[in-house]
């Protein structure tokens, strides 16, 4: 059944790690070419880079780990994605039904443990619904605003008989999310553009998520309103376009913030308007009307009051807008983002490229040579810069005098450091009245 659910999914790659309450899946999944099975070195590992699969290609992204320690090392990355909005469904083992909540070993409540930070979190608690509630799983983690489904299987589910069908639909009560736009909203949004003179498009991470980085673009083009990005929206629009601004908030620019504090319509596409981008509240956006597009309900007026919001898919809602857009005036509006851009950009410091060579390196060679004294050597030789030597030097002079009452009397340890570097420490052992010396000092230091 679990085998049959990933492919009936489309899933080609997992990110796996074995373990006991979970062996059993790793058996089923053994031989089949369709799947594609990625072992990290460890569960945390494996899941920030299941998040990077689904951010790169679109697609769920599915984990599948052990229970206990296998469990809990996935919730920064649950959190992650979810925070995010990137699909994943992480399926987790678990003690067997009947040791559930008796502190069986590695047992975990791995459910009430992710049910804050992540979309959907459920233990199969009947062989009979194992069907069901993965193809639930994955509809929930693609579907609407995307996320992160945990589900939770135990041992003697996972070995329990029972039928092989895969239901090809699922109806959830209670979870419709809304895809299409509602267009007297949009009109609204129309007519708010036409009378706009300094309008700004707002585009987070919804866009990307979407899909919808090409028709955004032509968008832009077409009415020719520029653009800033959150830091998860960049890319909606390629950031050399001449239309892009940059980034807006506390990591933005200069261009971007002043832009959104002077526009007078800000439309906004797939963002939630947080902290990091508004700033105070009461200050943010202060002359403009504010229109916003979300695939999530919650997240329109949930942080900054909305003048005309539209809850649709991102793609869905910029493809309706490519019809209707107006195509706007806008020279002076985007001349005056020029002049900020170019008064305060965000500059590169120039990198020095040249290596400095220190002084026993090889004429043209380019390579350090390695000073080798006769005798035992306490550390193998260490390269360090000039700024760290001094530091360094202190440490291991510190280390060396924990081994002088080891040594016989009237023996010391001569260090040899090179010019802007610090070798490693070479022990000379040789009489000189008790005194440790370092080479190259005036003085000597009494041991």
């Amino acid at each position: 059944m679990f085998v049959q659910a990933l492919l009936a999914e489309g899933v080609d790659t997992l990110f796996a790690y074995p373990g006991g309450q979970a062996i059993d899946l790793f058996d089923a999944l053994y031989g089949v070419e369709q799947i594609r099975v990625v072992l990290p070195r460890h569960e945390q590992g494996l899941i920030h880079a299941a998040d990077g699969y689904a951010r790169a290609t679109g697609r769920v992204g599915v984990c599948l780990v052990t229970s206990g320690p296998g469990a809990t090392n996935l919730v920064t990355g649950i959190a992650t994605a979810n925070y995010d909005s990137v699909p994943l469904v992480c399926f987790t083992g678990q003690v067997p039904t009947v040791l559930i909540g008796n502190d069986a070993f590695q047992e975990v409540d791995i459910v009430g443990i992710t049910r804050s930070i992540c979309k959907y979190a459920v233990t199969v608690r009947r062989r009979e619904n194992l069907g069901a509630v993965i193809k639930k799983a994955f509809y929930i983690a693609r579907s609407g605003k995307p996320g992160v489904v945990v589900v939770d299987l135990p041992k003697d589910i996972q070995r329990a008989p029972g039928s092989a069908d895969y239901p090809a639909q699922v109806d959830i009560r209670g979870y419709k999310p809304n895809t299409e736009v509602h267009m007297g909203q949009l009109k609204k949004a129309m007519e708010c553009l036409k009378q706009a003179k300094r309008p700004l498009f707002l585009l987070g991470g919804g866009v990307n998520i979407a899909r919808a980085n090409k028709k955004m673009t032509v968008l832009a083009e077409k009415t020719g309103i520029p653009v800033v990005t959150t830091i998860m929206g960049k890319g909606a629009i390629p950031t050399d376009h001449p239309l892009y601004v940059g980034n807006l908030g506390i990591h933005g620019s200069y261009a971007a913030n002043t832009a959104v504090s002077a526009c007078d319509v800000l439309f906004s596409i797939g963002v939630r308007f947080n902290d990091r981008i508004t700033g105070k509240v009461s200050e943010f956006a202060p002359n403009a009307s504010i229109i916003h597009i979300d695939i999530d309900p919650a997240s329109i007026s949930r942080n900054i009051a909305v003048d005309i919001p539209i809850v649709a898919d991102a793609k869905n809602a910029i493809r309706a807008l490519l019809d209707r857009a107006p195509t706007l005036d806008l020279t002076d509006w985007r001349a005056e983002i020029v002049r900020w851009k170019a008064g305060h950009p965000l500059p590169t410091p120039p990198r020095d490229l040249r290596r400095r060579r220190h002084s026993n390196e090889h004429s043209g060679a380019g390579h350090r040579s390695r000073l080798r004294a006769p005798g035992h050597h306490l550390h193998s030789e260490q390269r360090l810069s000039g700024q760290c030597a001094p530091v360094a030097g202190a440490v291991l002079r510190k280390a060396l005098f924990g081994h002088l009452p080891a040594l016989p009397q009237g023996l010391s340890v001569r260090l040899q450091p090179s010019l802007g570097a610090l070798p490693g420490v070479h022990a000379r052992l040789h009489p000189s009245g008790g005194r440790l010396r370092r080479e190259g000092d005036p003085g000597t230091v009494r041991g």
